[in-house]
């Protein structure tokens, strides 16, 4: 099995207020660990607001040579062009209606190897359509807008199933630091940490690492 890394989830919502407190702690928690990339769930706001919020986090995610991945839920604009104009790796979509269609969509317009990402896919056919669509990777778990997690024995099932089978990467995540040794266990490329994880204690991600190696020697 090929070595695991870290993916970070921002909070549902994020928006300039919320990211005078989180990016100090994104930069201490990417300092903490081997992150691979941090998904940022921005509120919706004009292209303006949103540009100048994603040059600050992606500043800090490259200085630690970390993908940045923005999420928009509601955004009626366009994201491809906020994540260029921003300096984002690429666009991540969660609960795509029709994935083949908005999925193929977004693959299309993502220029110079940006990354395409999916999440909220609860159904094998529509996890499906997506790795089809040509996304980068698949998120499974993680936070729902309502605050909802989803069943943490359907995360794991869910991804063990990606991963044995499919070629395209995926991300398994935890809500909670117990569910990490089973999440490692399904052999998904990535685990992800929710917000709730690093946000106010930078220090988990030192600690999800730390059991990456140990799970792994």
């Amino acid at each position: 099995m090929a070595e695991q890394r870290l993916a970070l989830l921002g909070p549902h919502g994020l928006d300039a207020a919320g990211a005078e407190s989180l990016l100090p702690a994104l930069e201490a928690a990417c300092a903490a660990g081997d992150v691979a990339a941090v998904i940022l769930r921005l509120a919706a706001a004009d292209e303006r607001s949103l540009v100048t919020l994603v040059k600050k986090a992606a500043a800090i995610t490259q200085a630690r040579e970390a993908a940045l991945v923005i999420a928009c839920h509601d955004f009626a604009g366009d994201l491809v062009q906020v994540a260029a104009r921003g300096g984002a790796d690429g666009v991540h979509r969660d609960k795509p209606q029709d994935p083949a269609s908005d999925l193929g969509d977004l693959r299309r317009r993502l220029k110079d190897g940006r990354i395409l990402g999916a999440g909220g896919l609860e159904a094998k056919h529509s996890a499906m359509e997506a790795g089809e669509a040509g996304v980068d990777y698949l998120l499974f778990g993680g936070l729902y807008p309502d605050g909802v997690a989803p069943d943490p024995q359907t995360v794991r099932d869910r991804a063990a199933w990606w991963a044995e089978i499919f070629e395209t990467p995926c991300i398994a995540v935890a809500s909670a630091e117990a569910d990490l040794p089973a999440l490692v266990a399904t052999g998904a490329e990535f685990v992800g940490l929710e917000s709730a994880l690093w946000a106010t204690d930078p220090a988990a991600v030192g600690r999800a690492q730390a059991l990456l190696g140990d799970l792994a020697a």
